[in-house]
């Protein structure tokens, strides 16, 4: 799943370099190995401290701009990250924070978030309840009149729809989705389109409670 995510990510085209940003846990050793025979770069730090993970990880490589994208989420669309994030490259940008989860209306999977450098080094200074720390961005949310934000939107509302993956229920959803789609260059609306064919499909993973970021 892990190079799954990688791979989807990589076609995105405004973004540049993928790091896997893991834990320093030894029980992680085999996910940052099998990371690196992939050749991907790889970055530890802290478990419970996601932000500081992000922000160190930041910082080592040199990032400009940040973008966060979850290692269970294995029909995420490069289209829809390349949409997310270029309000942040536009000549003369002000934007401190992008999102496609400020309003939800894609399926829960495709979540893309993305801050310049500067955003994330001021929420890392000031953040410190729990959740704020272990969920990388909600201090921004939570704070609207401190950043200027820009919040990609669909017209049809699908966001009860779940294609991330944290339970058995939904792992079978998505490989009952990537068996239907042979193409390793699938959308999201091609997902879409196996469960207009398959609405049935839609019934495995819809009685899964979605964690919230107060859930620790």
């Amino acid at each position: 799943m892990l190079a799954r995510v990688v791979d989807r990510t990589r076609r995105a085209r405004t973004i540049d370099r993928v790091i896997v940003a893991t834990t320093r846990n030894p029980q992680d050793d085999p996910l940052a190995e099998h990371a690196r025979t992939l050749s991907i770069d790889v970055f530890r730090g802290d478990e419970e401290d996601v932000l500081d993970r992000y922000y160190q990880t930041a910082g080592h490589y040199a990032l400009d701009v940040v973008v966060r994208i979850t290692s269970d989420c294995p029909l995420l669309d490069p289209g829809l990250a390349d949409e997310v994030i270029q309000p942040l490259l536009d000549t003369g940008s002000t934007v401190d924070y992008s999102a496609n989860t400020l309003r939800r209306t894609f399926p829960r999977g495709l979540d893309v978030e993305a801050v310049p450098f500067a955003t994330l080094e001021r929420v890392w200074r000031v953040a410190r309840s729990p959740h704020q720390r272990a969920h990388v961005f909600p201090y921004i949310v939570e704070h609207p009149d401190e950043f200027s934000m820009a919040g990609l939107t669909h017209p049809i509302d699908r966001s009860r729809m779940r294609w991330t993956v944290d339970t058995e229920e939904d792992l079978t959803f998505v490989r009952s989705i990537c068996r239907a789609l042979v193409a390793r260059d699938f959308t999201w609306r091609d997902v879409l389109a196996v469960l207009e064919r398959e609405p049935e499909l839609l019934r495995i993973n819809e009685r899964v409670r979605q964690k919230t970021a107060h859930d620790l």
